[in-house]
């Protein structure tokens, strides 16, 4: 018994190593930093505050406009995305040509790294709406969007949508393929139509993946960095600065990197908190047949 759990030790030492020194580690010297008046410089002293960092967090007017708009941002994409995966996972599992291409095509984005999609839709919808407008005169349909604060805002709702729903689609997809055909069929000899059928059979026997998916959407977004940030910079003004992005500009624009590691501990439990609701509340809704 010994000789075996010294076997598991060592096959889960290369994973677990790394875990710690990377996530743990920084994690918890964090939350000692939260405590102190620092500009992250190693050779500048840090002076002890206490709980005076977090107490400024709710007297920071950006950080709050920053978690409104965050929240915003979320619920109108985890509702987008999450939709749109549906749909697509319930198109290509149905009777039509060329699914394997279709589930390929719509995944795709998802394999493009946040930055780089973003740096993509930076130039479609800056350079290459100015472009249009120039060419074909209309100004009103074609525009940088990126300039606009509200369809900035908008753009970062597309390009996040455009990304993560083709992942949904897959997790959506190995929950309808998990569906017992006998169940189905039951349904159409009961008479029930396909809307019927989706929305009575299919739809609650999804439930775990939409606790999956609920999840990975949520953590997703509430935490989105990398498209903020080549997409649009949080700008126009600041229009787009998420939550990740503010604590980024905190710590390493402002060099306050007690308040900014005060935000991120902040940030996290909040994060954590409606994650753990949204888990409790859509596993109790997961039926078994």
């Amino acid at each position: 018994m010994k000789l075996k759990r010294s076997w598991y030790v060592l096959f889960v030492a290369p994973i677990l190593i790394p875990f710690l020194l990377t996530v743990i580690v920084p994690f918890f010297r964090g939350i000692g930093f939260s405590f102190v008046q620092w500009n992250g410089m190693s050779k500048t002293p840090k002076v002890f505050v206490g709980l005076q960092n977090f107490a400024d967090i709710f007297h920071d007017g950006r950080f709050m406009t920053s978690m409104g708009r965050t929240a915003l941002f979320t619920l109108i994409t985890v509702v987008l995305v999450n939709v749109i995966a549906i749909a697509f996972s319930v198109w290509v599992t149905s009777e039509i040509k060329f699914r394997s291409p279709g589930r390929a095509m719509l995944f795709m984005p998802y394999l493009i790294g946040g930055l780089i999609l973003g740096y993509v839709w930076k130039y479609v919808l800056g350079q290459g709406m100015t472009l249009l407008a120039a060419n074909t005169g209309n100004e009103s349909l074609f525009f940088n969007w990126l300039s606009n604060p509200k369809y900035a805002f908008l753009a970062m709702i597309v390009v996040t949508t455009w990304q993560m729903a083709g992942y949904m689609m897959v997790i959506y997809i190995s929950g309808l393929e998990a569906i017992s055909t006998d169940v189905l069929e039951a349904g159409r000899v009961d008479g029930a139509t396909g809307w019927q059928e989706f929305l009575h059979i299919k739809l609650p026997l999804l439930m775990p993946s939409i606790t999956i998916c609920l999840f990975l959407t949520l953590s997703n977004c509430f935490k989105i960095y990398d498209v903020n940030v080549s997409l649009t910079g949080g700008g126009p003004a600041n229009s787009t600065e998420m939550i990740s992005l503010n604590i980024y500009n905190e710590i390493f624009s402002q060099s306050n990197f007690g308040l900014g590691q005060a935000k991120a501990i902040v940030f996290f439990f909040i994060v954590a908190i409606i994650t753990f609701i949204q888990v409790r509340v859509t596993s109790s809704k997961e039926v078994e047949i």
